[in-house]
């Protein structure tokens, strides 16, 4: 049975969702009716056709072996089916199909084209697998779905849009293609033998392995001891930045100092529906994905990440959590380093030289870990080597995944811009992005920064968390580990006092760290040097600028040397020894660090970005910054630049990037440019009139945007933006939804109050955005502020977690259409379905969740789906006595069709793979008055008993159409076959009138 006609749509079914996108910097356009679309009753009957039929004498039903994909596909083989064109006009279809209806497309239409070869040379590909069906069982959907994109060519010049759907697609189609191999009769028993046979034979293998080669294993084992505990003590300290101005460490255990942040990210959702935005804890992302790409902003703590990862597989016993990486062998391979000397990058016998190990491991070793499968490949700052380095980056990490990709855990980390959102989506990378610090974790921070300080900060912290709560502008700075010290050594170092902004908060960290530190400590002249703050900040803005001009984060030592020698007879340094003077700032100035013997580079790039800013202001190369204002690594530069410009030159700075923006050649580095000219507008501490009034009028022109694209990348300026933001008074409908996207994508909290504003709008698109932007904000308040001020009407609510299962139930809320996840346990299904009366279920079970026994309660339902894990069977007893209209489960019941009769009403039904095959299942749908589709096979159509009509019906799913079948005297309605094999055996002999697809 299928889920109704394509000429007839349910009322209100699914709200359209007009944003989907995860929180890293991505431009798919997101509709929640891509999912539901792709769901099994839309498009598993047409993914049937892809399969043969198992008949007997097929060669398909041995129980002693599994059984090669290709023998099981309708276009490979002798008796072939389907031809490439048919498989083609498939996939068109299945396009079509998750393209109509309302609300947005899920791609650009004039790649409707490209998308369907794509997706046809997809399904195709499984053809080449060299697999069988026990074997792309065990993978999975997604892994299927990664090796049959692997396998395809490269769709070329495609919109990330739609390479987006064609990811969801391709993964839907194999869940589909999955099921079907799993319930062919001879499916089980062969996966039970097949399993035995290969425990048995991995035993033999290895107990043979074990007494061939005993030397090699004894002495890999060995240096992994030696490997693993240097590894420890190289990464198992972290510097927190103003923790020593008196009496404390410099360092500190990472296991004290570190603070697990989130990750989010979206993947396709549990439930056909929609894809979900998730969030995880960022150390334990790879216990799920074994390749993650991960995005964040300087200072965000991705390298704290990288070194967590490394000592968490170094530890024994390992910390809370933790434990999946037992066993792993960590490779950390920071790119800045592998790259400073422009060297080709290394292959895996290299990567511990290439890394700057003073250990030398056995012949071979890094290459056994790796094929072992045992590896965690932690490859660090993408974004820190140049723009036209990441390409052949990419192509090194590729040939790595080609040799290594089984088994090994993969992760890469970028900031947001500095390469495009599928840059690694091909090679099945789940691209993640580290949360800014929510309100919880900065005051988690705070705390553990003021114990490690000692007791000499304990005064400050209170009056820190206040001010973090009460002031905007200092909540607006701890946002990410780093800033979050530099506040909290301010705070203490000035006894309660912040400066106020970014430039005033660098000036004084500066201070901090060139001068006082050293004085405040009585350390008088270590290194036989005396050197005030101006002199100081002198020399590192050289070294900075050198950096910077030659797109670079780390330099030689004898360079560093020479640029510091070159400038001190200009600055009546003359006299002063140069070698010490470097030292001095290297050791002394907190900013510098020495990664290897024979190279230097900043502490964080932050400080680079700051410094370079004020060096290219005081040379006045203005011509520089507006050259790089489309580089997306010069963003900080040049707004820091204005910061520290005077007004005169602030102007001149701002309107090169207006003259800029009006000689770029695209629209997107236009938005960009202008954009990058209101943010620094921010920094500035005066301007003229005249220009702020400029940058106010073209920001004017692209506020509010026009698309869920532009709304994106208006978002992605940040902060600044909310306050450009207009409505909701005065916006239409369209205008106010892309207002509300662009503030569902500023994850500050500074966001609610705005998104609040819109809570009484009447408009669903944007009714449904404020609940779907719920993940994205603290539970708690955005409930309060947002979700319980909506007005319910034709609104879905989505729960996803537990927690926001919780807030609704403490605010009373009792929607009247619900969508829970199986991220939320049966205790809270229970408590949300005992507390609404529904029309509308979307439900997604777990494995180890249970059937929900709440349900039949829910006498309003008109609508249910239900997706379930394998093994959680259901009858029809389990269904409420209601008014359903449209019924769709991934399984059928256990007791067969017959109780579709309790349902006279349902119009729309799915119910797994179940088709009439008895005269009680006919007679029941006689009753079914609604009933207008069907899916049938010949077998089934022969039992039909010959006073059965179904008038209601219009449209068929045929295997094939025998000769006397009675299809115009049990289907005198009917005007569409839907062929599952293609041609349809025996077409001509359908009724006068009734076309075929």
């Amino acid at each position: 049975m299928g889920p109704g006609s394509r000429n007839r749509k349910p009322p209100e079914a699914v709200p359209h969702y007009a944003d989907r996108k995860g929180t890293y910097g991505g431009t798919h356009v997101e509709p929640a009716l891509i999912g539901a679309r792709l769901a099994s009753a839309a498009i598993g009957p047409l993914l049937r056709k892809l399969l043969v039929s198992e008949v007997p004498g097929a060669g398909l039903t041995g129980t002693d072996r599994p059984v090669r994909l290709a023998s099981l596909l309708s276009f490979r083989g002798e008796k072939r089916s389907l031809t490439e064109k048919d498989v083609r006009k498939l996939a068109a279809a299945l396009v079509d199909r998750t393209c109509e209806g309302p609300g947005e497309r899920p791609f650009p239409a004039d790649e409707t084209e490209a998308v369907t070869d794509a997706l046809a040379a997809n399904l195709l590909a499984l053809g080449d697998l060299d697999m069988d069906d026990v074997q792309a069982v065990h993978l999975g959907h997604r892994a299927l779905a990664r090796r049959l994109r692997a396998a395809a060519p490269a769709p070329d010049g495609l919109s990330a849009d739609s390479v987006h759907y064609l990811e969801t697609a391709t993964e839907w189609a194999c869940r589909h293609v999955l099921e079907f191999f799993t319930r062919r009769p001879s499916f089980v028993a062969r996966t039970l033998v097949e399993q035995s046979r290969g425990q048995a034979a991995l035993a033999a293998k290895l107990d043979a392995v074990a007494t061939a080669h005993p030397g090699p294993a004894a002495e890999d084992a060995a240096f992994e001891r030696r490997y693993l505990a240097h590894l420890a003590r190289l990464h198992g300290h972290l510097t927190i930045y103003g923790i020593d101005l008196h009496n404390s460490e410099e360092d500190w255990p990472l296991d004290v100092a570190y603070l697990s942040l989130e990750a989010t990210g979206e993947t396709p959702g549990t439930h056909p529906d929609h894809r979900e935005p998730h969030s995880l804890r960022a150390d334990l992302a790879p216990a799920t994905h074994d390749r993650i790409l991960l995005r964040g902003q300087a200072g965000s703590g991705k390298t704290t990440l990288v070194q967590w990862l490394t000592v968490s597989a170094c530890a024994a016993p390992p910390a809370d959590g933790m434990g999946y990486l037992h066993g792993r062998v960590p490779f950390v391979l920071p790119l800045r380093t592998l790259t400073r000397h422009g060297e080709r990058l290394p292959d895996a016998d290299r990567f511990l030289s290439a890394a700057d190990c003073p250990l030398t491991p056995p012949d071979g070793w890094a290459d056994r870990v790796l094929a072992a499968g045992r590896g965690l490949v932690l490859v660090d700052g993408i974004d820190e080597i140049p723009e036209a380095e990441r390409g052949r980056a990419r192509d090194w990490l590729r040939g790595l995944l080609a040799a290594y990709g089984t088994g090994n855990r993969w992760l890469v980390t970028s900031r947001p811009t500095a390469v495009r959102d599928d840059w690694l989506a091909r090679d099945g990378f789940t691209e993640l992005t580290l949360s800014p610090m929510a309100p919880a974790e900065v005051a988690t921070f705070v705390r553990r920064w003021h114990r490690a300080a000692g007791p000499s900060a304990a005064p400050y912290e209170q009056q820190l968390l206040d001010s973090l709560r009460t002031t905007e502008h200092v909540a607006q700075l701890a946002t990410n580990p780093l800033m979050c010290g530099l506040v909290c050594a301010l705070h203490r170092d000035r006894r309660g006092y912040l400066p106020r902004g970014r430039k005033p908060l660098y000036d004084a960290a500066l201070s901090m760290l060139l001068a006082r530190r050293d004085r405040e400590r009585g350390m008088g002249a270590p290194y036989g040097v005396v050197l005030d703050e101006a002199p100081q900040i002198q020399l590192v803005q050289r070294l900075a600028y050198w950096l910077t001009l030659n797109d670079r984060f780390q330099m030689d030592r004898a360079r560093a040397e020479s640029l510091v020698a070159d400038a001190l007879p200009a600055m009546g340094l003359a006299d002063a020894p140069p070698d010490r003077v470097f030292t001095h700032l290297l050791h002394r100035s907190g900013l510098l660090r020495e990664p290897t013997a024979d190279s230097v580079g900043f502490v964080h790039r932050t400080f680079q970005d700051y410094l370079a800013a004020k060096a290219l202001v005081d040379h006045w190369d203005i011509g520089v910054l507006v050259r790089h204002a489309t580089d997306d690594r010069w963003e900080d530069v040049i707004r820091m630049a204005v910061g520290h410009a005077r007004p005169r030159e602030a102007a001149e700075i701002l309107r090169e990037l207006l003259g800029a923006a009006d000689a770029a050649g695209d629209r997107r580095t236009r938005l960009r440019l202008v954009l990058l000219a209101a943010t620094a507008l921010g920094h500035a501490t005066e301007v003229s009139q005249e220009v702020r009034e400029e940058i106010t009028r073209r920001t004017g022109e692209i506020v509010p945007p026009r698309d869920p694209d532009e709304a994106r990348e208006l978002a992605s300026v940040g902060r600044m933006v909310l306050d450009l933001l207009p409505g909701p008074e005065g916006l239409d409908d369209r205008s106010a939804e892309m207002v509300v996207i662009t503030a569902s994508h500023i994850t500050v909290d500074a966001a609610i109050p705005y998104l609040a504003r819109f809570a009484g709008h009447p408009a669903l698109d944007i009714r449904a955005q404020l609940v779907w932007a719920w993940k994205r904000f603290e539970t708690r308040p955005y409930a309060e502020e947002v979700i319980a001020r909506l007005d319910p009407t034709d609104l879905r609510h989505i729960v996803a977690e537990d927690a926001q299962a919780d807030e609704l139930l403490r605010l009373d809320l009792a929607p009247h259409r619900l969508e829970i996840g199986g991220g939320v346990g049966d205790e809270r299904v229970t408590a949300l379905l005992e507390r609404c009366d529904l029309t509308e279920l979307s439900i997604t079970r777990s494995p180890g969740q249970v059937f929900p026994a709440g349900l039949l309660r829910q006498e309003a339902l008109e609508t249910l789906s239900a997706f379930l894990p394998a093994g959680v069977p259901w009858r029809w007893a389990d269904l409420p006595s209601a008014p359903l209209r449209r019924l769709y489960t991934n399984d059928p019941p256990a007791d067969g069709l017959t109780g579709l009769a309790r349902y006279p009403e349902l119009s729309e039904v799915y119910v797994g793979e179940m088709v009439p095959t008895s005269e009680e299942d006919w007679r029941t749908l006689v009753d079914l008055h609604w009933l207008d589709y069907l899916t049938l096979t010949f077998e089934a159509l022969a039992s039909c008993p010959d006073d059965v009509v179904l008038p209601m019906v219009t449209t068929l799913h045929l295997t094939e159409v025998s000769a006397g079948a009675p299809l115009a005297r049990v289907f005198p309605s009917l005007r569409q076959v839907v062929a599952l094999v293609s041609p349809l055996p025996g077409a001509e002999r359908l009724p006068p009138g009734v076309r075929v697809e």
